[in-house]
């Protein structure tokens, strides 16, 4: 019989280290259909594209304060990681036009990508899953799987431990 807890899962260090990411919120992706961004110039990429390093999606919006002080730790990871292992992406999640979500995004030195979801929030749900709130953060393997979701802020050393301690399912 196959043990699939997450304790096996994760291993033990894994959880007690990064039981900020114990999954809090639902990982309900569609493994068949796939996640489509569009950047705040109109041009669109797949999750799939990033496959080969790890995928922080970052679901954040302007008006939220724990979004916010996240960003310097998510510029930060993005700026060690990126040409690497790992990239981070940030999905505005509001309706805001997407001139004031750029000029927001530069003046607080966000060097990631800033999209949103080919499909229009509704406010309830995403292509992961159902939304419970924001910040939401998505881990995504090299693989391509969502191995875990947070919804509350995230930061560098976090993220860091977590990739550092991830066991892959047996």
């Amino acid at each position: 019989m196959k043990n699939n807890s997450l304790l096996h899962r994760y291993g033990l260090a894994a959880l007690l280290s990064l039981s900020f990411l114990a999954v809090s919120a639902p990982v309900q992706a569609q493994e068949e259909k796939e996640i489509v961004f569009v950047d705040l110039d109109g041009n669109k990429s797949k999750l799939s594209d990033y496959k080969g390093k790890w995928v922080v999606v970052n679901l954040w919006a302007t008006w939220c304060p724990p979004c916010l002080k996240e960003i310097p730790d998510l510029v930060m990871f993005h700026e060690a990681h990126a040409k690497t292992d790992a990239v981070v992406i940030g999905v505005n999640y509001e309706d805001l036009a997407t001139d004031k979500v750029k000029a927001f995004a530069e003046s607080q030195l966000v060097n990631y990508p800033i999209v949103r979801f080919e499909t229009d929030p509704d406010g309830k749900t995403t292509p992961f899953g159902d939304l419970r709130g924001l910040p939401t953060t998505y881990m995504v393997n090299p693989e391509g799987k969502i191995v875990a979701a947070r919804t509350g802020m995230v930061d560098a050393k976090m993220l860091n431990d977590f990739i550092q301690n991830y066991k892959s399912p047996r």
